[in-house]
């Protein structure tokens, strides 16, 4: 009988912390062959977003830093010198993200990574809907159909679904990782792990837990499953 196993992932493209996490998440793509699902967890978005003033880039960039250190992902700090009235509205991404989902569900993690590395790497804007017809390169999805559907009504509802399912889930800071086994859920991680550290300990409680699964918890040495 399949089991009706998955991986919840509670992040947000604008959690630099998350950001740290994205290789440990491509890694196990590479390793279980266990689904992987997005849930945006709403970090800053529409009543809680901040300008970016002093106070406020000295934070991010201290985080920052402290996440390279940590995972070795790569920053451009020079956004944190923006001092023209930007608000650090992370609501925007969010939105983006579940559109990506209603439209390709398959893509949601890789576009998920692919705004991080933009806002972060790449100096990216990516709270403006400007930026998201080229954000579009490489995913296989309607552009005007998805641009329809970052602008619509439906689709910020769908987010903020999200952002209570992730609280309903004890995810109260980013990245969270649960997994589920039928309506059984159970806390992987609250905040970063390096994969180094994670995945031992998950392989051993995935396969003491599921023993009679064997190998079908884990892919062929090689492939992304």
């Amino acid at each position: 009988m399949e089991r009706d196993l998955e991986f919840i992932y509670v992040g947000d493209p604008m959690c630099s912390w998350c950001w740290g996490f994205a290789p440990v998440l491509e890694r196990m793509q590479e390793v279980y062959e266990i689904p992987i699902r997005v849930v945006v967890g709403g970090l800053r978005p529409g009543p809680d977003a901040e300008e970016l003033d002093d106070r406020v880039a000295a934070t991010l960039a201290h985080h920052w830093e402290q996440v390279a250190h940590a995972s070795g992902q790569p920053f451009d700090h020079s956004f944190l010198d923006r001092r023209d009235g930007w608000i650090y509205d992370t609501e925007t991404p969010a939105v983006a993200v579940v559109a990506m989902r209603e439209l390709s569900p398959n893509d949601t993690l890789r576009f998920h990574t692919r705004l991080q590395r933009a806002f972060y790497s790449e100096r990216v804007d990516i709270t403006d809907p400007a930026e998201y017809p080229a954000l579009l390169d490489g995913f296989d999805v309607d552009h005007d159909k998805f641009m329809s559907l970052l602008g619509s009504d439906d689709m910020r509802r769908l987010a903020w679904k999200d952002f209570a399912e992730a609280r309903s889930l004890g995810a109260n800071g980013f990245p969270t990782l649960l997994v589920r086994d039928g309506d059984d859920y159970g806390i992987v991680t609250r905040g970063y792990l390096s994969a180094d550290r994670l995945l031992p300990l998950l392989s051993d409680w995935l396969l003491s837990k599921y023993e009679e699964s064997g190998d079908a918890l884990f892919c062929e040495p090689g492939t992304i499953c």
